[in-house]
């Protein structure tokens, strides 16, 4: 179910990148046109921008690669591998996470100049899926050693929500990226929601945690 889940999920993502860029010309031909799609729909996969992020139930550090795309790049698609370093628990892990963000509102910072070279993000809210990968503490089907049904939840794969914000600054004269954006999340994930019903001691720190990250916009 859940390689069903991602499968999905990866196709409807490269079905949607190749049905941008709708403008075609009406003067070519129908072959052309196909062609033309085509090698857009491509290109599209090239990705628009690199991040890294600290922490955010994704490993200790991550980094990956996305797109971004929808009027004025309200939506974002993000492909991340992180590390999980072995003094987090008997050894060290690899994780992927596949990542979709929205960000409904950019505000210039200094809209009194013709050039604004910083911009704010005040609002983003974040879905995500992040697998584990490795044995030891994390398992897809419970070990024999725990009684049966003792955890309803695979500990090797999150469903994660988080909301955050992120500042922008747009480089002149770029060398490396048009935009380099730092951003915090708040985040939580499905097991911390179950457990917080469950357990009305828990604290709002016990149930949601804080990430950073870094954003190089390249497109």
């Amino acid at each position: 179910m859940r390689k069903y889940i991602i499968g999905m999920l990866s196709s409807i993502f490269i079905f949607s990148l190749a049905a941008q860029n709708a403008n075609e010309s009406p003067s070519l031909s129908r072959y052309e046109r196909r062609v033309l799609k085509y090698k857009t729909g491509w290109a599209n996969l090239i990705p628009d921008y690199s991040k890294m992020q600290f922490a955010g139930g994704m490993g200790m550090i991550s980094a990956g690669i996305g797109w971004g795309y929808g009027k004025n790049d309200k939506w974002e698609t993000d492909l991340f591998l992180g590390f999980l370093p072995w003094f987090s628990g008997d050894e060290s892990h690899v994780t992927f996470t596949l990542k979709e963000n929205f960000l409904p509102w950019k505000i210039r910072l200094n809209p009194e100049k013709s050039y604004s070279h910083w911009t704010l993000e005040p609002f983003s809210v974040s879905l995500y899926i992040n697998k584990i990968f490795g044995d030891g503490e994390f398992w897809t089907k419970q070990p024999d050693k725990y009684p049966d049904k003792y955890y309803v939840l695979a500990t090797n794969l999150r469903f994660n929500l988080a909301f955050g914000q992120r500042i922008n600054f747009a480089v002149k004269n770029p060398h490396f990226a048009n935009t380099v954006s730092f951003f915090y999340e708040v985040g939580t994930n499905d097991l911390y929601l179950i457990c917080a019903i469950q357990n009305r001691v828990l604290k709002l720190h016990d149930i949601f945690s804080l990430s950073l990250g870094l954003k190089f916009q390249f497109l």
